[in-house]
Parts: C-alpha cells; structure tokens; sequence
C-alpha cells in the first residue's frame, strides 16, 4: 500500500517508513502540496494511488464521501486523532511508526482500502 501523509505529522515520519521498506511520502516533503489545500492533497493522492494518513476529520471524510456520491472512488483514508495520538508527546511519534509499520506490512495491496476509511489503533 503506498501512502501519502498529511502535514499535521512530519517528513521524518515518511522517512522513517520508507527505511522500512514502505512507499510513504508526506505533504511536507512535496513543494506542489505542502500548505495547499485537503482537496488538493486529495485529488493528488488519488492520481498516485495513495491512502492518505491524516487528523484532519473533518475535511478528508466529507471529499471521500463525495467522491464515493457520485460515482468515484478513492484509494482510502487512514485516520488519527490528536486525542489517541498526541502530537505533543516526543514518543507519540514512535509509536505512531510501529503501527503504521504493523498496519502497512498487514496491508500490502494498493487496494487493501479501496473506497474505505479506516481508523489507525494501537500496536
């Protein structure tokens, strides 16, 4: 599964991924998306096939709904929240890489979130 993380988490998170053998990319590693637009980031991550990995409830869902309302589909979203994951906490981010590693190693395929929104939980 190939992923594309929003910019609320930093490049090192991607970095970090990719040392484990994922196709991870940030936002803040790509000039044409960083400090663009969620229906930007969106509509990217669906040309390149990628489960976009965000916070950002409130606008990925209502784009992945309706993109599904009309006919669409979207790679997947793959979403956190601050309250399970907090940003602010210097070893959220470590945790945050073993489950994102665990739930990309137990999802290989592109389409494994086809049209799906799932939540990341704990390893």
């Amino acid at each position: 599964m190939k992923l594309l993380i929003d910019e609320m988490w930093p490049a090192t998170l991607a970095e970090e991924l990719r040392r484990r053998g994922h196709d991870v990319v940030a936002v803040a590693e790509r000039s044409e998306l960083a400090h663009r637009g969620d229906d930007v980031v969106f509509d990217h991550a669906g040309k390149e096939g990628r489960v976009v990995f965000t916070e950002n409830v409130p606008d990925f869902v209502p784009l992945a709904t309706g993109a599904l309302s009309t006919g669409g589909t979207f790679p997947g979203l793959l979403l956190t929240s601050n309250a399970a994951w907090p940003r602010g906490n210097p070893r959220t981010l470590g945790r945050v890489v073993r489950a994102l590693d665990a739930f990309l190693a137990a999802h290989p395929s592109d389409i494994a979130l086809q049209g799906r929104i799932e939540w990341l939980t704990k390893a």
